[in-house]
């Protein structure tokens, strides 16, 4: 099913004679090799290439995925029929307190059972230890204080996607070669799929509570080549990271995924609704963690009035949830060669307005294997009609790379504006009137926190396992705050309080940020800012560098006075909070050399280093682009102007760069 708009809007741009060249074919997806990654030297990648001979034909892993809340665990894994399977879970690493739980069962794949646990009623702050009959014990601990959490959040493992020998027919999966490269490309992807996983959960400081995906947990469609079982030794290496058995995975249903049972026997997934099925693998679902609500749909099924539905129950069932975070497979705000597709536009235009009713504050997705991050953005839309057919006959031309092609990280761009064929004029007037000009919020042009923000940031991860890459389009969306691809696996972490929603993203080679921090900060009262205020003063200055801990000092005196000040609005409170807490964030740690025979000083000829032993942040490799500390005005129109008192401006240039904008809407 396409969606299709009303009427069509013609552009009324000017467009002259440029003739096109002969085209001959797209730049070729990249792909990260493992084998040549720093992480494999040292004799790694060979003890992985051992390893993986004993995983590969393994159906039976076992998956952990977040329960309906913090108080539950959900656990799913394949048994062979005729074999005893158990499930014994118990608070000491032996067992001996063990309590056994009775799996739910349903068939799976020919000859396997699929077997389903959820554990409830677990307690704040407790390692729990759990083991299948057969297995090794594994373990995981409850958080104390899910007011305050973070979770991983990455895109596209789309494990075996880097096998050149794509399966599309039945006959495709009879070739002797395939199966052979299929297992290599999943050694392959699982690698660097393991080494995102354990850079992005030792960046949380080991404490992130659990990991989200955006879809396409694997490779080859089961339709295509007429057989489900094709894709199990990609499950086998998806699920086959040491940190999955400690970390949950919320899974969403990607385009790889969506039609083949086999992602429902292998993840028990909170709250399942028959709204979103698309007759495979299940619909919507969500769970609650803290003051988050996170609403998982299943895009594969068409039926946006069956979102509609589901979105609509749930925010009404958890209206005490402060945050609302919706995540889907497909890049309704991306930037990479799926972002502009006519398919993809349309259900932006058919979900948009669904979230903005239901005050959705950030929308999660994948499917581009390329970052990037939407401005705040509220109201796109555009009732320009446009084909799919009519979009890849252009899409083609538009990419051309030339006849030896090499892997680029953005697209050419070979229409010009001044085309005089009617065919790539109509392709570019559709370009221009999906990039939702009218949509931006003025404020966030550029912006590194909000306060309060009315629209909603669309955020589209890159590849996890570097497994395949898309070019960027040539020409930047006018609703990207900024995109980023080098053809390098990424990971964002996002941490959630009460009062703000943190998100900075990583490449996982270096672990060096390749956006800059992005916050958004809802009102914040007294008791809210006085608790960030007491974590402030628990930091030691010996810990960071002096002019880093200097501007967090300043910060904290300012939030000081505006806290004491029992007349202080909910705006100052608000803003005072974001001030601080962006200065606690751009703390930059001492970095202590070990003196050695060949750098007796600890710090001598390294680059990295200052003259006082502290490291050096070179914000220019991590793509991170440094902004002046500036308060911007605000929209008039439908938001008053608010007067900021000395105290906040003083805040905000001592937050390091931190953009601040104030909205307070009209009563």
């Amino acid at each position: 099913m396409k969606w299709k708009k009303a009427a069509m809007v013609m552009l009324a741009a000017a467009l002259v004679c440029q003739p096109m060249s002969v085209f001959a074919d797209a730049a070729p997806d990249g792909m990260t090799d493992a084998s040549q990654t720093a992480a494999a030297q040292g004799g790694a990648w060979e003890a992985w290439c051992d390893k993986w001979e004993t995983i590969k034909d393994d159906w039976t892993q076992v998956s952990m995925s977040p329960g309906a809340d913090e108080t539950q665990m959900n656990f799913a894994w394949y048994s062979k029929d005729g074999e005893n399977t158990g499930f014994v879970y118990g608070t000491e690493s032996d067992l001996s307190d063990g309590q056994a739980v009775e799996p739910v069962q349903t068939a799976a794949q020919s000859g396997y059972t699929s077997n389903k646990v959820t554990l409830k009623d677990l307690q704040p702050g407790i390692t729990y230890y759990y083991q299948v009959e057969g297995k090794e014990t594994a373990s995981f601990t409850t958080d104390d204080d899910t007011s305050d959490f973070s979770f991983i959040f990455v895109g596209d493992p789309q494990i075996g996607s880097s096998n050149e020998e794509k399966a599309k027919t039945p006959e495709d999966i009879q070739k002797p070669t395939f199966l052979t490269a299929q297992s290599e490309a999943v050694r392959n992807d699982t690698f660097n799929w393991n080494y995102t996983l354990n850079r992005a959960y030792a960046k949380t400081g080991n404490k992130a509570n659990f990991i989200l995906s955006s879809g396409d947990q694997i490779q080859t469609n089961a339709k295509k080549v007429d057989d489900n079982t094709i894709s199990e030794t990609e499950y086998a290496g998806y699920l086959s990271p040491e940190l999955m058995k400690n970390v949950p995975v919320a899974t969403t249903v990607g385009n790889h995924d969506a039609d083949n049972a086999n992602y429902t026997y292998h993840f028990n997934t909170a709250n399942m609704s028959s709204l979103g099925d698309n007759g495979y693998v299940g619909g919507d679902y969500y769970f609650t963690y803290g003051d988050a609500l996170f609403i998982i749909l299943n895009t594969q099924d068409t039926n946006v009035s069956e979102h509609k539905q589901f979105i609509e129950e749930t925010v009404n069932a958890n209206q005490d949830c402060k945050w609302r975070i919706v995540t889907l497979h497909q890049d309704i705000y991306g930037s990479a060669e799926h972002s502009n597709e006519p398919e993809i536009t349309n259900l932006r235009y058919s979900l948009v307005p669904i979230f903005e009713a239901n005050d959705i504050d950030i929308v999660l997705t994948g499917h581009d294997h390329a970052y990037s991050r939407s401005k705040l953005l509220k109201g796109g839309q555009s009732t320009y009609e446009y084909t799919d057919d009519e979009f890849d006959e252009m899409l083609d031309r538009d990419m051309d790379a030339g006849e030896d092609p090499e892997t680029r990280f953005e697209a050419p761009g070979n229409i010009q504006n001044d085309t005089s064929d009617p065919a790539e004029q109509k392709y570019l007037e559709y370009l221009y009137s999906v990039m939702d000009d009218d949509a931006v919020e003025s404020l966030t042009d550029g912006q590194d926190a909000a306060v309060n923000p009315e629209g909603i940031m669309y955020l589209t991860a890159g590849s996890s396992s570097g497994s395949k890459y898309y070019d960027l389009v040539p020409r930047q969306q006018t609703y990207i705050a900024s995109r980023w691809q080098q053809d390098v696996p990424t990971y964002s972490v996002i941490d959630v309080t009460e009062t703000s929603l943190t998100l900075n993203t990583y490449r996982t080679d270096t672990d060096e940020k390749i956006d800059s921090q992005f916050m958004i900060v809802k009102s914040a009262d007294h008791s809210q800012l006085s608790k960030l205020i007491e974590e402030a003063e628990a930091l030691k200055s010996d810990d960071y560098t002096a002019d880093s801990f200097s501007a967090l000092q300043q910060a904290l005196e300012a939030a000081k006075n505006v806290n004491d000040n029992a007349q202080a609005t909910e705006d100052e409170l608000s803003n005072a909070y974001t001030a601080l807490k962006s200065a606690m964030d751009a703390l930059v740690e001492v970095t202590v050399q070990v003196p050695s025979d060949e750098n007796p000083d600890g710090n001598a000829d390294d680059p990295s280093q200052n003259e006082n032993g502290s490291a050096v942040t070179d914000t220019s490799a991590a793509g991170v682009n440094e902004k002046p500390s500036t308060v911007k005005p605000v929209k008039t129109g439908d938001y008053t102007n608010v007067v900021l008192p000395a105290a906040v401006l003083v805040l905000a240039a001592a937050a390091g760069g931190t953009t601040i904008y104030i909205r307070r809407k009209r009563s």
